[in-house]
């Protein structure tokens, strides 16, 4: 009979050296077995290795293609299958988002649920507000924006395409104002945002006066933040119709898992779609050595927010409240991580990351489906990181020396607005504009930042999509660890409560009895068999 292989952490490890021993117990020859272990363990990582290699064979596509100079027709044709793979993705996102946060806020009781969400906040606001002093810090080190005031937007080929001088105080409104859509379904697909009209007041000879009103619209995307809100209360009242409210939970607990089957499928589409994503971005950009050299020190400075963040503080995270390996934990997302850094979008990295830390890290689904989908739309680490250090660029860019409030009060706004950035490609640039807002500098240099995101969206959003893998992983093993506490407790009690006789009447009616056989013994002394309770 074979060994069955070792898991560890729930990562499935050791193919290849199960399958020689259990070789050597049967007696067979160790080079077939080696060779059977090998490819059972390939089988086995098949879809990460694909995910990987399309990685790189996206960018190698991309640097053979540049030469060709295509037109835009052309590099859209070239950017079709990666297109493909991301409407895929956000196809499956919102039926994901809503079945999964009704069916893990149902299956949990009411305590449970408080419990875990406290927790779960704050873990999110805690490693988010970390991440915005780690950047903070690392811009007043690097000093990204010294000596660069030459940087003309102009010599770039960069338009000033973005953005509005919108109010910091509209934008937290906003944000209150998407947590209570006025429309479940118009809420799949538009959010609410505030414009703004200006008005002409108080014409006389020589002064004109504008006055700028607040207008409410609705823009396209996702308003994820309602739908999160509602899928949680929406189980909660579920659990608490009890029998009635059964049958809505067994319904989407079966959408889910079917959702999950579709997720499945998806999946072995991703390596193809990830090659020519990351292949048709790269033939994209007019200058990539100008861009690099110019924005370098940016470029560096978030990144290496990103690797100090994602690679040592947030594991170092895990360990303390686990005390297991954080990276053996994290082999077993290659795959999500890959898609996160193809896609550069939390959202669609949803799916793959749900079925992957369920199947590879054992993570109990009540915990995986209830805050993964949370952390997808609050918790924003990567963001949080370049968002500052784009701030302090801006800042140094402009010879504007930051005092201590300012710099409170990026922490504070980065920590803050990050909830609300959205989890699609370049979705943190806009948020840079509340900060900039709100310690009083210029948006007109956000062009800067948008000419570089997509080197520096990868990094963020692999770190954002780490952050909530993480945060899942201590949920489950404080989750665990409080149910062992209390089987054991229970346990201690059945153990010492033993019936007799005389002692029934005087038992506590909350202790199990185990039926035992009398012996002769007990049946001589009862006396000194009574229950210590």
């Amino acid at each position: 009979m074979e060994k069955p292989s070792e898991s560890w952490n729930g990562h499935v490890q050791g193919d290849a050296l199960a399958g020689l021993e259990a070789a050597a117990a049967r007696g067979l020859p160790a080079e077939p077995a080696r060779r059977r272990g090998c490819g059972r363990c390939l089988r086995k990582h098949s879809l990460v290795i694909l995910t990987v290699a399309g990685v790189l064979l996206g960018v190698a596509l991309g640097a053979a293609v540049r030469g060709a100079h295509l037109s835009r027709a052309q590099v859209a044709a070239l950017a079709f299958p990666g297109e493909l793979l991301l409407r895929m993705l956000r196809m499956v996102i919102l039926p994901l988002v809503v079945c999964s946060l009704v069916s893990g806020a149902a299956s949990l009781d009411t305590r449970a649920l408080g419990k875990l969400g406290g927790i779960a906040v704050a873990y999110f606001m805690g490693t988010t507000l970390v991440a915005s002093a780690l950047a903070v810090a690392l811009a007043f080190i690097i000093r990204p924006g010294a000596g660069a005031q030459a940087l003309n937007t102009n010599a770039l080929g960069l338009a000033d395409a973005l953005p509005t001088n919108k109010e910091t105080v509209d934008s937290f409104l906003d944000l209150a104002r998407n947590l209570f859509p006025s429309n479940l379904v118009v809420a799949a697909f538009r959010t609410y945002a505030t414009d703004y009209k200006i008005i002409v007041r108080n014409i006389s000879v020589g002064n004109v006066t504008f006055e700028k009103i607040p207008i409410g619209t609705e823009i396209e995307g996702m308003n994820i933040l309602g739908l999160v809100l509602f899928a949680l209360v929406l189980g909660v009242a579920l659990k608490k119709l009890g029998p009635e409210g059964e049958e809505l939970i067994r319904f989407f607990n079966s959408f889910n898992e079917a959702t999950m089957v579709l997720v499945s499928w998806i999946m072995w589409y991703v390596p193809i779609g990830i090659t020519f994503l990351v292949g048709s971005k790269i033939v994209e950009m007019e200058d990539i050595v100008l861009l690099v050299t110019s924005l370098g020190k940016y470029i560096f400075a978030s990144i290496l927010g990103h690797v100090i963040h994602g690679g040592i503080i947030l594991p170092l995270i895990y360990f303390a409240f686990t005390r297991k390996n954080p990276f053996s934990f994290l082999l077993g997302l290659v795959t999500p991580f890959a898609t996160a850094f193809a896609t550069c979008s939390s959202s669609a990295t949803l799916p793959s990351m749900i079925k992957c830390i369920e199947e590879n890290n054992g993570v109990d689904k009540r915990i995986s489906r209830f805050i993964l989908p949370i952390g997808a739309t609050v918790n924003m680490d990567g963001a949080a990181i370049f968002q500052c250090v784009a701030a302090v660029f801006i800042a140094q860019l402009n010879n504007v020396d930051l005092n201590a409030g300012q710099i409170f009060t990026i922490l504070v706004t980065a920590t803050a607005a990050s909830v609300g950035a959205a989890g699609v490609p370049a979705g943190g640039v806009l948020t840079i504009a509340i900060i900039l807002e709100a310690i009083g500098l210029p948006t007109n240099d956000l062009s800067l930042i948008l000419a570089v995101d997509w080197i520096v969206d990868r990094t963020t959003t692999v770190v954002n999509v780490e952050g909530d893998a993480l945060g899942a992983g201590i949920l489950h093993y404080l989750n665990q660890k409080e149910k062992t506490a209390k089987e054991q407790e229970l346990n201690e009690v059945n153990v010492e409560a033993i019936p007799n006789c005389k002692s029934e009447g005087e038992t506590s009616p909350l202790v199990t009895h185990r039926n035992q056989v009398p012996t002769p013994a007990s049946t001589a002394e009862p006396e000194s068999k009574e229950s210590v309770l």
